[in-house]
C-alpha cells in the first residue's frame, strides 16, 4: 500500500517562501517520475510540477508557478520536495504529493499523476 505523507504547509504572507516535503513508503520511489497537485476547495486539482526519477532530464511546472516553484527530489530518503517562493493569494491550496506510473514527465504529466497523501494546507495572506 503506498503511503505518502506530506508536510511544511502553514500561513505566509504574499512574496514569503515555504518548503514542502513529501515521504513516501509502499513504492519503489525511483521507478517513478513524481510530482505536486494543488485543489483549492470547489475546483478541480491542478498540476504543479513533475520531476523525472533522477531529479533532472524531464521537469514540468505549471505556468502559474514557473519561475518561483522549484521540485526536486531525493531517492535516498524517498522524498518530494516542492520550494515555493514569491508566494501569491492564489498559491493557496491543499498540496498533495503524487506518482507517475512512469520514469519521465510527459506532455499531460498533470492528468498522469495520482495523489496518496493527505495534503499539506497552503495559505498564503495578501
Amino acid at each position: 500500500q503506498v503511503q505518502a505523507v506530506e508536510s511544511g504547509g502553514g500561513l505566509v504572507q504574499a512574496g514569503g517562501s515555504l518548503r514542502l516535503s513529501c515521504v513516501v513508503s509502499g513504492l519503489k520511489f525511483d521507478d517513478h517520475a513524481m510530482g505536486w497537485l494543488r485543489q483549492v476547495p470547489g475546483k478541480e486539482r491542478e498540476g504543479v510540477g513533475c520531476v523525472g526519477w533522477n531529479g533532472g532530464g524531464s521537469i514540468f511546472y505549471a505556468d502559474s508557478v514557473k519561475g518561483r516553484f522549484t521540485i526536486s527530489r531525493d531517492n535516498t530518503k524517498n522524498t518530494l520536495y516542492l520550494q515555493m517562493n514569491s508566494l501569491k493569494p492564489e498559491d493557496t491550496a491543499m498540496y498533495y504529493c503524487a506518482a507517475d506510473p512512469g520514469v519521465w514527465c510527459t506532455s499531460g504529466w498533470a492528468g498522469r499523476l495520482d495523489a496518496y497523501g493527505q495534503g499539506t494546507l497552503v495559505t498564503v495572506s495578501s
